[in-house]
């Protein structure tokens, strides 16, 4: 069984790496972004509109790749849509470095060279919506139901230190440098660093399997359960592999509300709360929002940084607790320490009180986030839907999650100038909806199987 369980982490250790991915395309081009301003958008005499779409042009990708991700993970296998993730991750980061190597000469910025370079964006961004739905896929049809929550919990784990990594080497690439320098070559290769680990992704998941589940759904059963007996020993992979094929004789229709809207809708609404609650907000504007409470620039990067830390340590604390505790009561917990952090601040904004309690209570938020609705949400999504409508709806889920974190995050300028205490206000509300959500509506999937909870469904 150790054997086993070394194998397990191994696999689930190459798919992690499109989390990893994930989080390291979305954050780099927070070193760029001021760059490209002036490289492509200032020097053309262009809009700040432009500047934001080609900002966010990553996350109409994203969009599109999560509603595709249902296709190709049901039409190729889960395995084939992460190697096709990874080819756009290194294609757009090739691209998004020199977005003239194709049909444009080195040169002066042009509109071509502006489009081009949103182009390539967007399939990185396609690529994130890919993986964003596959990895936690494919990582819980793989892995044992007694451990299933962490090994998912590990994606969370592997975003947020893809984030932290590209922090760091944007800020390698920068340090020392002159403005002039950054501005011409720097951002280059803040985008080119990361064909590294897109390669080293692609090669690694030439190695490992497709999923049990995808195989039997295609009549691969001999391969399944070889699979399933090197992941769960001889007599677990026969049970499992009776299982499976039960549920698939049970429902020939592969109709995504095969087993009824509840389950479809459950899994919507775990996407929309993930980030209607602001988590992107405080992630994508720290800095920002951190001088917009008085602090100093390098004193907000600093804090920051801090943020940072605190999301890998109780991203942390979540994958050691999940399959002990359960999924409800982390969550139930995190939506309410969610509430008092932006209800806290939202308070402080109305007195306007600034000080170290506002960076104790966002510390309190991202802290409560990070060890339930970060980690958790992918790991329900990965887990509640049965086999045979499990990809196109985990797309639908993820595909709702994008679409809400565009909104979130383009509506936050707007909202803050509104008024700040509202904002954080709204989004202490939708944490005390997502606490009543979850109390009401969401069943506990600890220890159970992937063909244990279709039963539960089919109730």
């Amino acid at each position: 069984m150790k054997n086993n369980r070394i194998y397990v982490i191994a696999v689930t250790f190459v798919a992690t790496l499109g989390g990893l991915l994930f989080g390291y395309d979305t954050a780099v081009i927070s070193g760029a972004e001021k760059s490209i301003q002036a490289y492509l958008i200032e020097s053309q005499g262009l809009s700040t509109l432009i500047h934001g779409l080609t900002i966010s042009s990553a996350l109409i990708g994203c969009i599109i790749g999560g509603l595709f991700s249902g296709i190709l993970a049901s039409k190729f296998g889960r395995k084939k849509t992460l190697l096709f993730a990874a080819l756009l991750f290194f294609l757009s980061a090739l691209g998004s470095g020199y977005p003239e190597f194709l049909f444009f000469q080195k040169g002066e910025p042009t509109i071509g060279l502006l489009l081009m370079f949103n182009f390539y964006r967007l399939m990185g961004g396609i690529g994130v919506g890919l993986a964003s739905a596959a990895c936690p896929m494919y990582i819980g049809e793989i892995a044992p139901a007694k451990i299933r929550g962490q090994l998912v919990s590990l994606n969370q784990f592997a975003i947020i230190f893809g984030m932290l990594v590209v922090y760091f080497v944007n800020w390698g690439i920068a340090s020392g440098q002159s403005i002039e320098w950054i501005n011409e070559i720097g951002w280059r290769r803040m985008f080119l660093s990361e064909t590294i680990p897109a390669g080293i992704f692609g090669i690694l998941l030439l190695f490992v399997p497709e999923t049990p589940r995808y195989l039997s759904l295609t009549k691969r059963d001999d391969e399944a359960l070889k699979i399933l007996t090197r992941i769960n020993g001889p007599q677990l992979a026969e049970k499992i592999m009776a299982d499976i094929k039960r549920s698939l004789q049970h429902h020939k229709s592969a109709k995504l509300f095969s087993f009824g809207k509840q389950v479809i809708i459950i899994g919507i609404l775990l996407s929309i709360f993930q980030q209607f609650v602001g988590i992107n907000v405080a992630l994508y504007y720290a800095p920002r929002i951190f001088e917009s409470m008085g602090a100093a620039k390098d004193a907000s990067l600093m804090q920051t940084v801090i943020m940072g830390l605190v999301n890998v340590i109780f991203t942390v604390v979540a994958i050691f607790t999940v399959d002990k505790w359960g999924r409800k009561p982390l969550l139930i917990v995190g939506s309410a320490g969610m509430a008092l952090g932006m209800f806290a601040i939202s308070g402080l904004a109305f007195m306007e009180v600034i000080g170290i309690g506002t960076l104790v209570f966002i510390i309190i938020y991202t802290a409560s986030f990070m060890m339930s609705w970060g980690p958790i949400t992918w790991v329900l999504i990965s887990e509640i839907f049965p086999n045979k409508v499990r990809g196109k709806a985990v797309a639908v889920a993820v595909a709702a999650q994008w679409a809400a974190n565009y909104f979130i995050s383009s509506t936050y300028p707007a909202m803050m100038e509104f008024s700040g205490g509202f904002t954080y206000g709204f989004y202490g509300l939708m944490s005390v909806l997502s606490l009543i959500f979850v109390w009401k509506m969401v069943p506990e999937t600890k220890g159970k199987t992937l063909e244990e909870m279709e039963e539960l469904w089919e109730k």
